[in-house]
């Protein structure tokens, strides 16, 4: 098994502290107090202060966006020593609507020893943050009336429509008070002689009509002045006596030059109703670049300021991204494998090897059947194999070296994929007293998971092999199909192989994918063996009678072995076989062995082409009749595009059959063009051709049936078993190589 080397140890060390981090985050966002209506204990607050006769003042600011430097640490400490008696945010108090702004935000102005009052304003708004501001303070347009003064609080992101608040503005106005009246909109209702940095139309107060509605309301009824925020700048303009005041810079980003700069505005109010209002500048930087720089630093600063929490989470995402630069510039890496390896010492003992599968015999599959040979070729060889695989009904009463599962949940028409309890104990128990040299996983997931666990567990290697294209297998899975194909699929193979010690793949395309989708693990190409010597001992006495049994009589018979399940691409071969009938004269049937979820269905469907006559769902035949079987073809005929080797073809060669295929990652080394049979693009006239050509052309189908006999002798089992041996002896050196760094 691969040893962390200290570079990934620090890698998933800091790993985990972002992934504690992240949960701290969630915890105080989530568990801590909750504050709810805080601007009824506000109001209050203001109502007390302002019940005597005297003066009154207070401050506007805006564009507080969260600030910590300048807001926080400079504004609020001057603010409670001004002798103010409130203050109000025209606007834009957080940088975004999120839930950890608003905390950010109440932490910020719980530092003030006077009462405020906020405006609810577009950053207020955005990232669904309404209902919070509802929550949290209250409604998005409201107004106080005190007895020295009426403030009234609307809303200019659209949350509200504006005809609305401005019938509701016209009745408060109606109420004919000798008292100051101070209007507050997030929005600036007039252009400023100065642009702002920035500035965009969308700034402004929208709509048209929501702006001369205002305009002619602060004419007509004496609205004393309008505060609004959404710009960093400051502007106050007057307009048939009413004071429009813009101000935007208690702490956001602005330019600090003369238009941009940090302040609030001060207004106040004698005790005859005379107002004044005056801006209060904040010290300014004297280098205009790197206080932008400094200003931009804090915005972002502030983004992350809930008890430094997310400050630390930047650092550490920063951290991560460094390690991981630093192990792709400066750690060496050696491509190459190493060829100084010694397997021998393991080749000349037995080894005991540990396989987790998700589907094993009486399940009928090519994974089952490559498995099974495996074993025994393995135990030819003197070895011990442990296979842990899901329980099945009518799998055998006694079984050695095999440690059923029993199922979580099974899936499927026929309930033939079933998710083992890869949590039992005695599954640990079990492969720990079996004490394996070495684990072999046959999937990605699920039971080839805890393979792969219990080999870090036990320290052991663990070689992967790649059977099963599972982009294919997308109806059975509850996501998007599209989804699973283009990413989950490969994600899952390339995270996975990438742990292991070593990848099995059948074919030099199927390694390529893996390369492509990049897999960096050693990988070894090497074909599933098949029983060939099973396939010659077949006599043609055995042959002559299940054709008899079958009322074949001078047809020449087309074979397909496969699961009846979307993934092999069925309904292709019976609308090509349809299309077949209608080309030629010659008598053919077509027999396809396997059993499915489909069959009923694809039964259905041959049944309404008529085809019964010709193409025959024959369902499961018992492995050790599948020789025969094979042998009662004349040619092999296939279309699956899920295989990574199609194991069932090279089958076919041994019984003598030339193979007609559609054109796939797993038959593309096997079937070789005119050789040993055809391969073609999944074009129904393209196959259709090659089959209707074997159909007439003895001569031809006779010497790719010699070729096709000749090319199956070289993947015997017992070979097959060698040199799979010889890739666990190769990772056992590795492994041990390693060691000893």
């Amino acid at each position: 098994m691969k040893q962390p080397t200290p570079l990934k140890l620090l890698f998933y060390v800091n790993l985990a502290i972002v992934i504690l981090l992240i949960g701290y985050k969630l915890y105080l966002n989530l568990y801590q107090p909750d504050f709810q209506a805080l601007h009824t204990e506000q109001v209050d607050q203001i109502e007390a202060r302002l019940s005597d006769g005297d003066g009154f003042s207070f401050a506007v600011v805006g564009n507080i966006n969260n600030s910590v430097r300048v807001f926080e640490d400079q504004i609020i400490p001057e603010l409670n020593q001004a002798g103010l008696d409130f203050m109000v945010s025209a606007g834009n108090a957080v940088s975004g609507g999120g839930e950890d702004k608003y905390r950010a935000i109440q932490g910020t102005l719980s530092n003030l020893t006077i009462p405020y009052l906020l405006t609810f304003g577009e950053n207020e708004e955005e990232n669904f943050g309404a209902f919070r501001f509802y929550e949290h303070f209250g409604p998005h347009f409201y107004s106080v009336n005190t007895a020295r003064a009426r403030l009234i609080f609307l809303d200019s992101t659209g949350k509200t429509p504006w005809r609305w608040q401005m019938r509701w503005l016209r009745d408060l106005m109606d109420e004919k008070e000798d008292k100051p009246t101070f209007v507050f909109v997030g929005h600036p209702v007039l252009d400023p002689s100065e642009e702002a940095p920035f500035e965009q139309s969308e700034d402004f107060l929208q709509p048209p009509e929501f702006k001369e509605a205002l305009l002619k309301l602060a004419r007509d009824r004496g609205i004393n002045a309008v505060f609004s925020a959404n710009l960093s700048l400051y502007s106050d303009q007057v307009s048939d006596a009413t004071h429009f005041i813009a101000t935007g810079g208690a702490g956001g980003l602005v330019l600090n030059d003369d238009t941009s700069f940090y302040h609030y505005v001060r207004v106040d109010v004698a005790g005859d109703g005379t107002v004044s209002y005056s801006m209060k500048p904040m010290e300014a930087r004297s280098n205009a670049i790197l206080s932008t720089l400094e200003s931009l630093w804090f915005f972002v600063y502030s983004l992350f300021y809930v008890g430094y929490v997310n400050f630390f989470l930047l650092v550490g995402l920063f951290a991560l991204i460094g390690t991981k630069l630093y192990a792709a510039i400066f750690v060496e890496k050696n491509y190459y494998p190493d060829y100084d390896l010694d397997p021998k010492p393991w080749l000349d003992r037995p080894l005991r090897i540990a396989m987790f599968t998700n589907n094993y015999l009486p399940f009928i599959g090519g994974v089952p059947l490559s498995i099974e040979r495996l074993r025994q070729g393995l135990q030819t060889l003197h070895d011990s194999v442990l296979i842990v695989a899901p329980r099945y009904r009518d799998q055998p009463k006694h079984e050695d070296n095999v440690l059923r599962v029993p199922s979580l949940l099974a899936m499927g028409e026929k309930r033939e994929f079933r998710l083992a309890n890869i949590f039992l104990k005695r599954i640990r128990n079990r492969v720990r007293i079996f004490q394996p040299a070495l684990i072999h996983v046959h999937h990605p997931f699920w039971l080839g998971s805890l393979g792969l666990f219990l080999g870090r567990v036990l320290r052991v290697p663990v070689i992967y092999t790649y059977h099963t294209r599972l982009e294919h297998y997308a109806h059975f899975v509850p996501l998007p199909g599209n989804l699973f194909r283009n990413l989950i699929s490969h994600a899952l193979i390339k995270r996975f192989a990438n742990k292991c010690d070593g990848v099995i793949v059948p074919t030099y395309s199927t390694e390529e994918y893996l390369r492509m989708i990049g897999v960096k693990s050693p990988t070894f190409v090497q074909p599933t063996g098949i029983e060939y010597q099973r396939f010659q001992a077949v006599s043609d006495e055995d042959v002559q009678r299940l054709r008899e049994s079958l009322n074949i009589g001078d047809e020449t018979v087309f074979v397909s072995v496969s699961r009846l399940s979307n993934e092999k691409n069925i309904d292709f071969m019976i609308d090509a076989i349809h299309s077949l009938r209608q080309r030629t004269d010659h008598p053919f049937r077509f027999l396809m062995i396997g059993k499915g979820h489909q069959q009923e269905r694809l039964q259905q469907r041959i049944d309404e082409l008529d085809l019964g006559q010709h193409f025959t769902l024959v369902g499961p035949v018992p492995p050790e009749d599948m020789a025969t079987w094979y042998h009662l073809g004349d040619a092999f005929l296939f279309a699956s595009k899920s295989e990574t080797q199609g194991m069932v073809i090279l089958e076919a060669m041994a019984a003598g059959l030339p193979v007609v295929a559609v054109r796939s990652s797993g038959i593309e080394d096997v079937v070789r063009q005119d050789f040993n049979g055809f391969k073609t693009p999944e074009k129904q006239d393209q196959w259709c051709d090659r089959v209707q050509q074997l159909l007439e052309d003895e001569a031809l189908r006779s010497r790719l049936a010699k070729n096709a006999l000749a090319f199956a002798a070289d993947y015997s089992v017992e070979q097959f078993a060698a040199d799979v041996r010889e890739i666990y002896a190769l990772t056992l050196a590795r492994a041990d190589s390693e060691r000893k760094r």
